[in-house]
Formats: C-alpha cells, sequence, structure tokens
C-alpha cells in the first residue's frame, strides 16, 4: 500500500505540473462565476430546470442549478482530458518503459493512475460547487433551501443536502474518467483517448433522451447524472441514489479491469 501511495503522490505531481489540469480545473470554477454574474445583471432565469427558479432566492441554489448544465458536456471533457491521458502519455514522452522496468510493479503504477484520475474529478466537482455557493450567497445570500418538491429546508441542512449531491454527482464522471483510463491504456494516444472518451459521454447522454429507449434508460450512465434529485425531496427518494450507486459501479468497474489486464500484459520493449 505504501507503494501505490508514493506512485500515487507522484502522479499527482504530474498532473499539478501540465496545464490540462488547470485548464480543466479552472473551467470547473469559472462556469458558475459567470453563471451569476450573468443572472446578476439581468432579469428572469432558468426556471425549466431542477430549482432554476429559486436561484435568486439562495445562494445554496447556484451549484445545484450549474450541476444540470455542467452534466451535459462541460465535467465530461473535464473528466476526459485527464483520464485519456494519464496513461497515453506515458507512451508519447517514451517514460513508461523506465517506469515499468527499474522502479515500481505494473498493478502499483496503474492504482496510482487510477487514484490520481478520481481524485482530478472529485477536485474539479468539489470546486465547482464551493465557487458556486460562494459566489451565489455574495449576490443573493445564505437563505434556506426551497426542495424540488416546494417544501423549505434550512441552510443548515441544504449545505448538507449539497454537500450528498455532489458526491453522488461524482459517481458517473468517474465511470466516464474510468472508460476514458481505459482508452489511454488501450490506444496510447492521448487525443484519441480524450476525443473517445467525450463522445461516449456525450452518446450515453443522446441515448437518455431518445424515443424507444425507455426501457434501459434508468441503466445508462447520463441518467445517474440525475440522481442527486432523490436528495432534494422530501422526503428523500433513494431510489434513484441506490441505483446510481450499483449501476456506476459497473460503468467504473469494468473498464478498470479491463484496463488492468491490458496494462498488465503490455510489451513495453518497444515503448
Amino acid at each position: 500500500m505504501s507503494a501505490v501511495a508514493k506512485v500515487y503522490r507522484w502522479e499527482v505531481a504530474k498532473l499539478l505540473a501540465q496545464k490540462r489540469t488547470y485548464l480543466g480545473l479552472g473551467s470547473a470554477m469559472l462556469v458558475p462565476l459567470v453563471f451569476v454574474i450573468v443572472l446578476v445583471l439581468q432579469t428572469g432565469g432558468p426556471n425549466d430546470v431542477p430549482l432554476g427558479r429559486y436561484i435568486r432566492d439562495t445562494g445554496l441554489a447556484v451549484p445545484f442549478v450549474v450541476l444540470f448544465f455542467m452534466s451535459i458536456w462541460g465535467f465530461p471533457l473535464i473528466t476526459a482530458l485527464v483520464a485519456g491521458d494519464i496513461v497515453a502519455a506515458e507512451s508519447h514522452n517514451a517514460t513508461l518503459k523506465t517506469i515499468l522496468t527499474r522502479s515500481r510493479e505494473r498493478g502499483e503504477v496503474f492504482a496510482g493512475k487510477v487514484l490520481a484520475s478520481f481524485s482530478y474529478t472529485l477536485v474539479v466537482v468539489v470546486a465547482m460547487g464551493i465557487v458556486g455557493l460562494v459566489a451565489g450567497s455574495i449576490a443573493w445570500g445564505f437563505h434556506p433551501l426551497t426542495s424540488l418538491s416546494g417544501t423549505k429546508v434550512s441552510a443548515a441542512h441544504g449545505l448538507g443536502l449539497l454537500a450528498a449531491s455532489l458526491g453522488i454527482y461524482v459517481l458517473p464522471l468517474v465511470g466516464i474518467a474510468a472508460f476514458g483510463l481505459l482508452l489511454s491504456t488501450i490506444t496510447r494516444n492521448s487525443a484519441a483517448s480524450v476525443v473517445g472518451t467525450l463522445m461516449w459521454a456525450l452518446l450515453m447522454q443522446l441515448l437518455g433522451v431518445l424515443p424507444g429507449t425507455e426501457a434501459i434508460r434508468p441503466y445508462l450512465l447520463g441518467t445517474q447524472f440525475e440522481a442527486w434529485h432523490g436528495f432534494l425531496r422530501v422526503p428523500a427518494d433513494w431510489t434513484p441514489v441506490i441505483r446510481a450507486l450499483w449501476v456506476c459501479a459497473l460503468y467504473i468497474a469494468l473498464p478498470i479491469v479491463v484496463a488492468y489486464l491490458v496494462f498488465l500484459r503490455r510489451d513495453v520493449a518497444a515503448e
């Protein structure tokens, strides 16, 4: 475990040295800020999205509304930028052979990359939530939140709901990161992996709105971005939350297992 922790720290250090890391993180923080500024400067609002009609009642509503918009392409793109590159970059830089033959076991290297990719996904979502909450609270105050059931919950309770919502929202993003890591391992090409991951994420979204897909819709990865709605009902609706837990677990585990097997059998002689 200590060896995996060392690899993980090294992978995090490499992420911190890459421009794309800050591009994704900066975008995740900039979107809610721009969103609040635009709403402050104009009338009306996104009344047709969850909690959109309450956006000016409390800053607590801002992160929830931004979650809706960012799930379409924003967060999938940010996730793909890192997950699709984290293994392929080693091939491009011709560094994987050195890592695998002189320092750590393959399983340790792979685990460190997985943890670093998943950690980045969590950080960008939390960063968005914090910036959205702070910006919204400055603009409209930190007041009680109106739930999707139409009942008021205290600001403190709303903060807890936000934390739970961000936590469940991360799961489908981790599923996207897992697929990106799989493509990164197989293709050894960062551009192909990033684009392929984004296209796959958008395909999941498209299938969710096509007519005739009602039977499979609850089990699509894109649908799990709506699981946090269950927390915003009074009483809480645990059905979408529990479904998201096991559905996302499958979308995460399967690509990771395949990527791990490919990584173990990878021929680095030609790297």
